[in-house]
């Protein structure tokens, strides 16, 4: 090896884009499929602000999801159901503003693209054209394989989801494990399989039996992002406020909190309060001469 060409090391670091690799650039579904390549697991947060996604990009956070469940943790809605585009439009918008590198998926929300292909075109066109959007996330696996296609063939990139999909609550009447038994797990399969065809580039199992999920990410070739499907999944996702322990009451048996920032931020707040009864806020440090 002459002195100009690169070390083993130096290639390892160019190419691995996800973690510690590029940063003049986002995150691209090339880069997710060259990671399922080299078995290079990685995490999706969700982000429905500028200031939180920008502190997730700036940790290296590969890829952000700005997710209807703005619907549950920012809306005050009890599901998803209610979200509407323009909702999901402005939410986006701020996530790219905040982000540089990470890429950003958005989601389709509920009524956006059921109808038709041509509904799910014309929504993900406004997510992509007045929010900036590197692709959009739609739920449903054979019954969406076709909206999945047309998008794709249009050059919109696509993140699936199925199993557990909480727009279809109500149908499922809440939140239940999907795909346990022979002929759920035969379905579930069939809708993988159904979204890898019609050309998403990844797809998200929810509420998924871990055995099945390792399963599903052994047959795909497009990277598997489990949320609820134990670890053998190609990536990781959770909510954000449900990771960061922002969520009041009880969280999801597949959430792990990796801090309190509702104790926090609740402890931050009373302080202020007693300051200012007790005026110690503002100081002559706080205060203009």
């Amino acid at each position: 090896m002459n002195a100009s060409s690169p070390s083993p090391a130096q290639n390892q670091a160019a190419t691995a884009t996800l973690y510690g690799g590029v940063t003049s650039r986002r995150v691209t579904v090339r880069d997710l499929a060259t990671a399922k390549q080299r078995g290079e697991k990685w995490s999706m947060l969700t982000a429905y602000d500028a200031l939180t996604a920008g502190v997730f990009d700036e940790a290296g956070i590969p890829v952000l999801l700005v997710g209807d469940s703005a619907g549950n943790c920012h809306l005050g809605y009890e599901t998803t159901v209610p979200v509407t585009m323009d909702q999901m439009v402005m939410l986006s918008a701020a996530v790219v503003r905040g982000t540089k590198r990470a890429m950003i998926v958005a989601d389709l929300p509920f009524g956006s693209y059921q109808e038709s292909p041509a509904q799910a075109m014309r929504n993900a066109a406004r997510l992509m054209k007045e929010a900036g959007v590197g692709a959009v996330k739609l739920e449903g696996g054979e019954r969406s394989a076709r909206s999945i296609e047309l998008l794709v063939e249009a050059g919109v990139p696509v993140m699936a989801h199925i199993g557990l999909t909480p727009q279809s609550v109500h149908a499922f009447g809440g939140y239940p494990v999907q795909g346990r038994g022979d002929e759920a797990a035969h379905q579930l399969l069939r809708d993988a399989k159904a979204v890898q065809q019609s050309g998403a580039f990844s797809v998200v199992l929810e509420a998924v039996p871990a055995e099945l999920a390792a399963q599903v990410t052994e047959q795909l070739t497009i990277p598997t992002v489990g949320i609820g499907g134990g670890p053998d999944t190609d990536a990781q996702v959770l909510v954000w406020t449900d990771m960061a322990g922002m969520t009041a009451g009880r969280v999801p048996k597949f959430v792990k909190q990796y801090a309190d920032l509702r104790t926090v931020l609740g402890d931050a707040a009373r302080a202020f309060a007693e300051d200012v009864r007790g005026g110690a806020f503002p100081a002559a440090e706080h205060s203009f001469r």
